[in-house]
């Protein structure tokens, strides 16, 4: 997150309104794009920036609307190029929070490359990542993280590719701050883009998001109140990993293997479960392979929803004006002596 604008404290009081642009949103009814558009704009005058100093910059897909929704400045770009764009931005005016709305297929598809090289570098942007497992603007073609079997339009008889896993492929990437999140889970949505904002580095939250029409349902246990408490837990740093309606299961680890307990009927208490620690690498990648690791989930696992991972890193910009201030301890130079190098040689 860019340093707080001093100047913004001596305004009046902001609210999310201030932050809404004078556009309608043109997301289908029903669409969690609302959802996510709703909790940015709430969360935006807590973090005491200026709209003048925002920035939203969007590739293509129904998520990288998002810009024109927002009363400050955008960039809706190309497919797949949100991140340099994005950190181009960042990089030469530092000043900026930049934040970046995508979609599995701009950002993990077309936009693949940059994804990873993006999180290795580690610029100061906050990543949205709104994951319907499908290409909605385009019709419902299949994604890179949509689920195996699955019939549309591009796959007819299923969908026989192996989904990206998101948590999984951040984090192999030197990620420094993954976080996943429910669109329709408006209050815990809230508090994880407030601590995306705050991290110095790249943060990336993975937004599960449904499009009813073209992969509705997709997350239905996880959003449905009848079974979200039995298919998820809520991890939270230095607390242990407590679900169910009546929080009588946990998870504890057996050696290296997380497996589920029963606090009721198990002889276990709260004590002998896995306890969360948002720094540990080892395990923020046990809980990215919660539901794809047939080693893990030879039993079943709950998906994982809060803050897996956080790492002390210097930012990439950071860096690059260390290096700058550096070059130029040795004095002012011109272009004619960069190029003629410290050798040169004359042919006659």
């Amino acid at each position: 997150m860019t340093d707080i604008d001093t100047s913004f404290a001596s305004r009046p009081l902001l609210t999310a309104k201030d932050f809404a642009s004078d556009q309608e949103p043109k997301w289908c009814p029903g669409c969690g794009d609302h959802a996510v558009l709703q909790q940015l704009k709430n969360v935006m005058p807590d973090l005491g920036v200026s709209p003048e100093n925002v920035v939203f910059i969007s590739g293509i897909g129904c998520s990288s609307r998002l810009p024109y929704y927002m009363a400050t400045y955008g960039v809706h770009g190309i497919h797949g190029r949100a991140l340099p764009m994005a950190s181009g931005l960042k990089t030469s005016r530092p000043e900026l929070s930049v934040w970046v709305a995508t979609g599995d297929g701009d950002a993990l598809s077309i936009g693949g490359n940059h994804f990873i090289h993006t999180l290795r570098r580690n610029l100061d942007l906050n990543v949205i990542l709104f994951n319907n497992e499908i290409y909605g603007l385009t019709k419902g073609q299949y994604s890179p993280t949509t689920k195996a079997g699955l019939k549309t339009v591009t796959s007819p008889s299923g969908v026989i590719d192996h989904p990206f896993n998101t948590a999984a492929l951040s984090l192999g990437a030197g990620s420094t701050f993954f976080a996943r999140a429910l669109d329709r889970d408006g209050k815990f949505l809230r508090s994880i883009l407030n601590r995306a904002a705050l991290h110095r580095g790249t943060s990336l939250v993975e937004i599960y998001q449904n499009c009813p029409i073209f992969n509705n349902s997709a997350f239905a246990a996880f959003a449905g109140q009848e079974n979200k408490d039995e298919n998820t837990v809520y991890v939270e740093h230095e607390k242990p990993l407590v679900f169910g309606k009546f929080r009588q299961k946990g998870v504890k680890l057996d050696g290296s293997k997380p497996v589920v307990v029963d606090l009721f009927e198990g002889g276990y208490t709260e004590n002998d479960l896995w306890i969360h620690d948002e720094r540990d690498s080892f395990k923020a990648n046990l809980l990215s392979r919660f539901f794809d690791d047939p080693f893990l989930v030879e039993d079943f696992l709950p998906r994982p929803f809060g803050v897996f991972y956080v790492e002390d890193r210097m930012p990439y910009e950071d860096a690059l004006t260390e290096q700058i201030a550096h070059a130029q301890e040795h004095g002012e130079g011109t272009m004619e002596e960069l190029l003629r190098g410290d050798s040169s040689y004359v042919i006659k």
